[in-house]
């Protein structure tokens, strides 16, 4: 196993002035600079599910803003793809402000790079990279929020929740590895996983499973792809034929969460990194508009 690391790429996001110490609503004190440290054991847990969607994944960070700065903490994570993503950097320890200058330092190049490969166009293989080099732990045993990490077997056609030990590149990197773009991942077991996004684009259920009692849900999905119109190629036809399944897959894990975000931003493309400010204000602004209900179940 590889030792907790902080590369001199984090030399400048230590110096950040940690939040002061709170207190859960029974008193307890939260001595972690994190305002999404666990609750007491008292208190019902709260789990986030984080769907995928590309580069639309900037509006999680703006949620988990959302979230942190109104002092809804958060027990445990469940990510798909893009979710997995900004769920790894934020139960890695990284505070908000941390996540969002490493947002602002993605770019294609960063966690991409051609495969030359018959399994796919692109390897993810420098995600991985970008992910040791960004996050201050390399390994799921160490990371501060109970996380989970959804892939398919590309053999199987399984669902394979990748959690509580191993390194936490690989899961984040399976769970990004879309099918035809990118190659598969190979793990530890030697299995080839792709994109969570396969089989569970709305990880509701794999939350529920890690013990969520309350369930927030982020979807990136739901809210369409009015800027494609109708395709006019063979490709262009798979694509949104694939984009279509997938929504309603996504769709119909909603019942499983009490309360569902879906930020407005159907008009930008999974592909737009350029448009990161905005996706993360309509992130917040979504968790925002609905603080009220969330302050109410949890008071519940």
């Amino acid at each position: 196993m590889r030792s907790t690391k902080k590369g001199s790429a984090m030399s400048n996001l230590r110096d950040l002035t940690p939040r002061k110490p709170r207190r859960c609503r029974q008193g307890c004190l939260r001595s972690s600079p994190l305002a999404v440290h666990s609750r007491c054991s008292l208190m019902k847990k709260l789990g986030l599910a984080l769907s995928g969607g590309g580069a639309r994944g900037f509006a999680h960070i703006g949620a988990i803003k959302a979230l942190v700065e109104n002092d809804i903490p958060i027990d445990l994570i469940a990510g798909t793809s893009a979710g997995s993503f900004v769920g790894g950097a934020l139960a890695s320890g990284l505070s908000i402000d941390q996540i969002i200058e490493v947002g602002k330092k993605i770019g294609w190049f960063s966690v991409a790079g051609f495969s030359y490969s018959p399994r796919g166009l692109l390897s993810n293989a420098p995600m991985g990279k970008f992910i040791n080099d960004n996050f201050p732990v390399a390994d799921f045993e160490k990371l501060v929020i109970p996380f989970a990490a959804v892939a398919c077997d590309l053999e199987t056609g399984e669902e394979i929740v990748l959690k509580d030990e191993g390194d936490l590149a690989v899961a984040i990197r399976a769970s990004c590895a879309i099918p035809g773009v990118f190659m598969p991942v190979v793990d530890s077991k030697g299995r080839a996983l792709i994109d969570g996004g396969v089989v569970s684009p709305m990880p509701t259920r794999t939350v529920r499973k890690m013990g969520a009692d309350i369930v927030i849900a982020v979807d990136l999905l739901t809210c369409g792809s009015t800027f494609w119109g109708r395709p006019s190629t063979l490709l262009g036809t798979f694509f949104q034929s694939a984009m279509m399944m997938i929504r309603t897959a996504s769709r119909n894990q909603h019942y499983r969460a009490d309360i569902v975000i879906e930020p407005k931003i159907a008009h930008i493309r999974p592909d737009e990194i350029a448009k990161r400010e905005e996706l993360m204000e309509l992130g917040e602004r979504a968790v925002l508009e609905k603080m009220d209900e969330i302050k109410n179940l949890l008071q519940g």
